[in-house]
């Protein structure tokens, strides 16, 4: 007899509303579904909470803060990753692309290593079968590196990899526009006048060098590959035309109101920080991604560096941006699948699989009670 597990007393969140039901899961999918509570011996009562589908992050740096709990304290790799697993899990993210930086601009050289070690470490870890959530590989591509190419063309192949950002962390633009507030926060993180200086002036210089050949270097490596390709901190409305016209068509986390406007009309899905939301604004003085979402110029929360904040994205959403519960939870789950085309995951219907979150509100905040990942319970 094949092992089946019953949720009831549920408010599902499905496609178009919510409703009282009863999900039935079986070999890891979902079986049945059926309106109001079962009594079938053994079915477990969620008490009236919420179930949403599992939750698919697709930028997530979460990985980066374990290895580097702080600035002088390199935590070991394999222990860092499995930590990093068990907070996702715990956030309801059964799907997680851990993104890992390729490329050093002369301020982050430890990154390589964190990228190189990830690589190996889920290598090691998705045979054993122990880790919660599961894990794909997010390549975010900084283009005026001098030592992109190399780390980049060993792994383009990797089957992990869905999805590849093009970033351009040059001061001067996007991000870090505001020449001055880069300079101020390089010095803030203890390094001296005389070294962020010329490194500014370096950077310009390798931009100026590096970033087409290396960003047409990128397109055509990655083509045909089924591999989304997206562009990071978009601020301006040329370079969304440029990156549209050579088939980028997603914009993840644009740093001003116009340039999320330039992608909509180029029909680019747009990626948002979770972390943005909930915080009630950018940490580093961009657009408020609350003002994008009024302007239904967001399809995506990325929990971008807090794991957690996916899911209290959606439901502050809900409150303060006008949005339904069932869009606002398509954001995290729904949307993101389509985006990646994972067809098996995103929503709850009969045949996708048994990736579930259990959701109480308390108060304003969502507080996760259990998650299931197909149809096994993780968290």
């Amino acid at each position: 007899m094949t092992a089946e597990t019953i949720l009831t007393n549920a408010l599902l969140v499905l496609p178009d509303r919510v409703e009282p039901g009863t999900l039935v899961l079986r070999e890891g999918r979902i079986a049945e579904m059926q309106p109001g509570r079962s009594h079938a011996p053994g079915a477990l009562d969620l008490e009236g909470d919420h179930l949403i589908p599992g939750v698919i992050d697709v930028h997530t740096d979460n990985l980066e803060r374990q290895v580097q709990p702080r600035s002088l304290a390199r935590w070991p790799s394999r222990s860092a990753f499995l930590s990093h697993d068990a907070q996702t899990a715990a956030a309801g993210v059964t799907t997680v692309l851990d993104a890992l930086c390729l490329g050093d601009l002369g301020f982050d050289a430890e990154r390589t290593q964190t990228f190189l070690d990830g690589v190996a470490d889920l290598d090691a870890l998705v045979p054993t079968g122990l880790l919660k959530s599961e894990h794909y590989l997010h390549l975010r591509c900084e283009l005026p590196a001098a030592d992109l190419m190399p780390l980049v063309e060993p792994v383009a192949a990797h089957p992990a990899v869905r999805m590849v950002s093009l970033m351009d962390h040059t001061p001067g633009g996007g991000q870090y526009a505001d020449i001055e507030r880069y300079r101020q926060m390089r010095l803030r993180g203890g390094k001296a006048v005389e070294e962020v200086d010329r490194r500014i002036r370096e950077l310009a210089e390798q931009r100026a060098r590096l970033r087409g050949p290396q960003r047409r270097a990128l397109l055509d490596l990655f083509a045909g590959r089924g591999v989304a390709l997206a562009s990071h901190d978009d601020w301006h409305e040329d370079e969304i035309a440029e990156n549209a016209a050579d088939g980028v068509l997603i914009s993840e986390f644009p740093v001003s109101m116009p340039a999320a406007q330039a992608a909509r009309r180029h029909g680019m899905r747009i990626i948002a920080g979770a972390p943005n939301i909930v915080r009630g604004g950018s940490h580093s003085g961009n657009v408020a991604a609350a003002d994008l979402v009024r302007e239904g110029l967001v399809d995506v929360f990325a929990s971008d560096y807090v794991p957690p904040a996916m899911i209290e994205a959606v439901w502050r959403s809900v409150a303060e941006n006008g949005l339904s519960l069932p869009a606002a939870v398509a954001t995290i789950t729904a949307a993101p699948a389509d985006m990646l085309g994972m067809a098996d995951r995103g929503r709850i219907a009969p045949g996708l699989r048994g990736d579930l979150v259990r959701i109480r509100s308390l108060g304003a905040i969502p507080v996760v009670r259990a998650v299931w990942r197909a149809g096994e319970r993780v968290a």
